[in-house]
């Protein structure tokens, strides 16, 4: 990002002052994780203390003042706040706007999230090839990379291209692997640091639900970031997921990380629906079989009460077009159970 691009942007919503405020956005430090990609401008607004019925009216505002620099594609701003904003309306449902699921979610028949309890153990490969088996399966299906802290889609689907916009300032899902998908990571720079604080990350998070123009699917596969975090949090309150796949490695070290991942979606009350224990093994050119991280997987999910649904190997050919064995048979369990539901 260049000096001169941030100051132009800065300087464009220093003209902007929310209702009843007498500071413009920019004096009083509302602006939030600016960033700037060939012409696609995104911040975030923190909305602590501005009246509720006037938050619409700054984000336009906002967004109307950047897109009038000079050399400016699209704009993507994100409402975030600490604290729910209470509703101005005292006929308006009790529960806060944090709460409320994206309509989106109505035109999504099956949520299915791919998590893990910590970085490092494959979790987006296993999302990947999950998606594209379920699409191969003659499911619908959409893939969004929910890590904001370190997307990985870009790269492993291969996409360098960025989000274009529908008439009505959606962005458009880049097609890769024959399913729609979207990621942060389609929006800034490959280099740029994902600094982002706990509700700004929530922000955008479901930003990349309403703000993007998902068609009708039969399943959307949600790669989380690792651990059990804000992304979690949002995920327990405004996203109907289905059930959960756990991926973990078979060291002992796993064990850990894994019960407090199963830990939050029961508090969640997200099924889980079993473990895949990713670089289980290596087959070695004599025909033997390694075990480089240990063995174990199978007797861990037994002793957490899990389905293991498959123990994959540590082997480059896997890719990422969803082939795997372990991977159909479990978008074929998926696919009955949407059939089942539907």
């Amino acid at each position: 990002m260049s000096a001169l691009a941030e100051a132009d942007i800065l300087s464009a919503l220093d003209a902007v002052t929310a209702a009843g405020e007498a500071q413009s956005l920019v004096a009083a430090d509302r602006i939030q994780g600016l960033v700037i990609r060939d012409g696609n401008v995104g911040f975030s607004i923190e909305v602590d203390g501005l009246a509720p019925d006037g938050l619409d009216a700054v984000k336009q505002q906002a967004e109307a003042a950047v897109q009038k620099c000079a050399g400016v594609v699209s704009v993507t701003c994100v409402l975030t706040a600490h604290r729910p904003q209470e509703s101005a309306s005292p006929k308006a449902p009790h529960n806060s706007a944090s709460t409320q699921v994206p309509e989106v979610f109505k035109r999504i028949k099956t949520v299915i999230a791919v998590a893990s309890g910590k970085g490092g153990v494959g979790k987006s490969t296993v999302a990947v090839n999950l998606a594209a088996a379920l699409a191969k399966a003659g499911n619908i299906t959409g893939l969004l990379d929910a890590d904001i802290y370190g997307p990985s889609m870009p790269q492993l689907l291969g996409v360098r291209d960025k989000p274009q916009l529908t008439d009505d300032k959606k962005l458009i899902p880049i097609e890769a692997k024959g399913m729609p998908t979207m990621s942060i990571g389609y929006l800034v720079d490959t280099d740029q640091a994902m600094i982002w604080r706990g509700p700004m990350a929530q922000g955008a998070l479901v930003q990349m639900l309403e703000d993007v123009a998902w068609p009708d699917l039969d399943v959307l596969v949600l790669d989380l970031p690792p651990g059990t975090g804000d992304i979690q949090l949002t995920m327990a309150q405004r996203i109907p997921v289905s059930g959960a796949v756990l991926v973990t490695t078979p060291s002992d070290l796993a064990l850990a990380d894994v019960t407090r991942a199963i830990a939050m979606f029961e508090k969640t009350n997200v099924p889980v629906l079993g473990l895949i224990e990713n670089m289980a093994y290596l087959d070695a050119p004599d025909g033997s079989r390694l075990f480089p991280f240990g063995e174990g997987g199978e007797t861990l999910a037994k002793n957490l009460n899990l389905a293991h649904l498959a123990a994959l190997p540590l082997d480059a050919t896997i890719g990422t077009d969803g082939s795997h064995a372990a991977f159909t048979s479990l978008a074929a369990r998926i696919s009955k159970s949407i059939k089942e539901t539907a």
